[in-house]
């Protein structure tokens, strides 16, 4: 997942997928839990050892052993003793938590506080309250504009795309992550922000007025025979927006499309099970490996009204997660080419897990492969017609990816 979050509620790609058991996986869950009850009754002993012995039997992953918690309480007892300042329990705790999953060494293995969470959902949804209408990632190090919406305060205050973010409200951007500079812009609808950006060489400081910013994350338009449906990120509604406007594509007389996944880092994969089945009939998209071994084959979804339609889809380096399980699937079965430049690379399924006290934990729980049996991760998607759309382009209102992905579709 690109470290790419949206400043107006657009998505930042997070992998992760309702995760529902299988029977089977009930069945063995169910006898586990029973030999558990009548071990742990016959021996006395703690189910959780219980659990360790005998899950990996069950198909469980289970912690090898416990964590010392006696090191963890004696280092909180002595900040206690010897810190020269006043402590708060909750921060402690939230703080040794985060550290416990950064310690896992995987970047998209996060935790999220109360707050982090609550902000992470409204992201998914679009609904983050107010913000100025810019997608921000990163781009050399440093938090960047990667493309600002039409009609939003962004564009009104001339911020453009690749504008480097200096600074928010005088805080120097130098250093921090994206995640944290998002959060600074967004603020209540009418408050101002100071953003300093760096743009041919100077800063440049621009104040915006934070507005309910409109983000559906589904769009679609018309040119002559061709339309395009523009995904943003993949959240609970773009399976069904993006087939009621597909409907309304072909309605229309639209005979190719144009599915433009750039910049869409994500999200939900069983949004990319629905978009896949526009165009694909009950089809493997990708198959979910755990440990090397095969737990599971997500498959197209729906009616394809799409189908057999020359169809182009455009990706850039932003396009992660399930745009990328999109494009595999399409390329692999021949249903589109694929234009623009080699997508991010992000091959694992991460899963929400609820915390106590509203935190939640986001944890990769398997690897995913292409329908042949490719993992992307550090790969990305090739295309097929590789073409840069450059900042001076996009500046300029110039997009000579779209541009030849129309060209190819004419073609046709």
């Amino acid at each position: 997942m690109p470290d790419s979050y949206s400043a107006d509620g657009g998505s930042v790609s997070k992998g992760q997928q309702p995760r529902k058991r299988s029977e089977k996986a009930s069945s063995k869950t169910a006898a586990l839990v029973l030999l558990v009850a009548i071990a742990g009754f016959a021996a006395g002993a703690r189910s959780d050892e219980i659990i360790r012995t005998v899950g990996p039997m069950f198909g469980m992953k289970v912690a090898a052993t416990d964590l010392n918690y006696d090191e963890i309480e004696a280092t909180y007892k002595n900040l206690a003793k010897y810190y020269d300042g006043k402590l708060d329990a909750e921060t402690l705790e939230e703080g040794a938590s985060r550290g416990l999953v950064e310690a896992a060494g995987d970047r998209y293995t996060t935790y999220l506080s109360k707050k982090e969470a609550a902000e992470f959902e409204k992201e998914l949804s679009g609904d983050i309250g107010g913000g100025i209408g810019a997608e921000i990632g990163m781009r050399n190090d440093t938090p960047t504009i990667i493309r600002v919406l039409p009609g939003n305060p962004a564009q009104q205050a001339g911020l453009q795309a690749g504008d480097a973010i200096v600074a928010v409200n005088g805080e120097d951007a130098a250093g921090r992550t994206v995640e944290d500079v998002v959060q600074d812009i967004r603020g209540e609808v009418g408050t101002s922000v100071k953003i300093t950006i760096f743009r041919d060489g100077e800063p440049k400081e621009v104040a915006v007025t934070r507005a309910e910013v409109n983000n559906p994350s589904v769009q679609s338009s018309i040119d002559g025979t061709i339309g395009t449906l523009t995904l943003t990120r993949f959240d609970t509604e773009t399976g069904s927006l993006a087939r009621s406007e597909a409907m309304k594509l072909k309605n229309a007389g639209v005979e190719k499309v144009i599915l433009d996944l750039r910049g869409n880092g994500g999200g939900y994969v069983t949004a990319a099970q629905a978009v896949a089945g526009i165009w694909l009939d009950n089809k493997v998209i990708m198959i979910e490996k755990r440990d090397g071994k095969t737990v599971d084959e997500l498959k197209s979804t729906g009616e394809p009204v799409l189908a057999g339609m020359p169809t182009v889809v455009l990706v850039n380096g932003s396009s992660a997660s399930a745009s990328e399980i999109i494009a595999g699937a399409f390329k692999e079965y021949g249903t589109a080419k694929i234009v623009g430049e080699k997508t991010f690379g992000k091959g694992s399924v991460q899963q929400m897990i609820d915390l106590p006290e509203g935190a939640k934990l986001k944890v990769t729980i398997a690897k995913w492969y292409t329908p042949k049996g490719t993992n992307i991760t550090k790969h990305g998607i090739t295309p097929d017609t590789a073409i840069e759309l450059t900042a001076e382009d996009a500046n300029a209102g110039r997009d000579p990816q779209l541009e030849e992905a129309k060209k190819q579709l004419r073609a046709v």
